[in-house]
């Protein structure tokens, strides 16, 4: 399976880094095709420009900034995301990836004035995040992360894809156990695919 990862965090020693490495290898070692995007290294720019804007629902073309990038977005069959929760979102990086990727045309189509997704390439999203605060705090504030990829990406893909939301909590209080088991659950996801 061709799977884009695409992974936000800008400290190579993080234990968001040590997730990333692990779902690259396992992805790898299961012999998918494995396309990782590091948001960070690539310096994948997050400012929808002002020209970006005013072209957003004009048909895409070979020049256009963001094109690469969606040219690996409709070449994967799955999408994993790799990245921490900090206030409450993501991180501005991989938000601008979203606005300027994810385009008419590209993840979705306008018919009518009404939104069609289209971004039926896309079987499957694996989420993998942590969060300083607890599950509880996150639910207060009512977990923008979580319903995104649960309900905005689930809509966003092939009808009836598999979606997969895994979470470390409480990273602030965490410990080497905690880190442990949602390693080996993140391993044991991966490693299902």
């Amino acid at each position: 399976m061709n799977i884009l990862v695409l992974y936000a965090h800008p400290v190579e020693t993080s234990f968001n880094a040590g997730l990333h490495r692990t779902i690259v290898e396992r992805l790898k070692a299961a012999g998918h095709v494995v396309d990782d995007c590091d948001l960070y290294a690539e310096n994948f720019d997050p400012r929808l420009t002002r020209a970006e804007r005013m072209s957003y629902h004009d048909e895409r073309s070979d020049g256009d900034p963001a094109s690469p990038y969606v040219e690996r977005l409709l070449r994967a069959e799955a999408l994993v995301l790799s990245f921490p929760v900090w206030n409450f979102g993501y991180p501005a990086i991989l938000k601008g990836f979203f606005d300027r990727v994810f385009l008419p045309g590209v993840s979705f189509k306008l018919v009518a004035g009404k939104v069609q997704p289209s971004l039926h390439n896309i079987r499957k999203v694996v989420a993998v995040t942590t969060y300083g605060g607890s599950r509880f705090r996150a639910m207060l504030m009512g977990d923008p992360p979580r319903k995104l990829v649960n309900r905005v990406l689930r809509a966003t893909i092939k009808p009836g894809g598999s979606v997969s939301y895994l979470a470390h909590y409480s990273m602030n209080l965490s410990t080497e156990g905690s880190r442990k088991r949602f390693v080996a659950k993140v391993a044991a996801r991966i490693d299902a695919f």
